[in-house]
């Protein structure tokens, strides 16, 4: 259904070190990078995604009011053990480390940080082991 999504961040050159260094974890990687004179006015940004399609975006604009709850989906519980680690050191804040959340469904996988704008990034995996 979606296409794409984007977050304003509060600095863009701390926020692109965040995800360079997490989307790996997820098997993803920054796809495509804007300027300021690419886009005709003061917006810059960076879009990752898999596969060389940008579906992640940050870039400037001042925060986003409010935090939003981003969750990316993976293959492995593995991916998202490793997601929470790399993040955390990226400097993340724990929102939930990884573990199964039976409440939502038996084979519900997931970890939950706050990146460095306070938005809840998770990673999910929704297969058995």
């Amino acid at each position: 259904m979606l296409d794409h999504i984007g977050l304003s961040v509060s600095d863009l050159a701390r926020s692109r070190a965040f995800y360079d260094a997490v989307m790996p974890t997820i098997d993803a990687a920054c796809a495509m990078v804007v300027t300021a004179e690419e886009t005709g006015g003061t917006y810059e940004g960076a879009g990752y995604g898999r596969a060389g399609k940008p579906s992640f975006w940050i870039g400037t604009g001042g925060r986003t009011k409010g935090s939003l709850h981003i969750a990316f989906a993976v293959e492995s519980r593995a991916q998202v053990d490793a997601f929470y680690k790399v993040a955390m050191a990226a400097g993340a804040t724990d929102n939930g480390a990884p573990g199964l959340r039976p409440h939502y469904h038996p084979n519900y996988y997931g970890a939950f940080v706050l990146d460095p704008d306070g938005h809840n990034i998770e990673a999910v995996c929704h297969k058995p082991e």
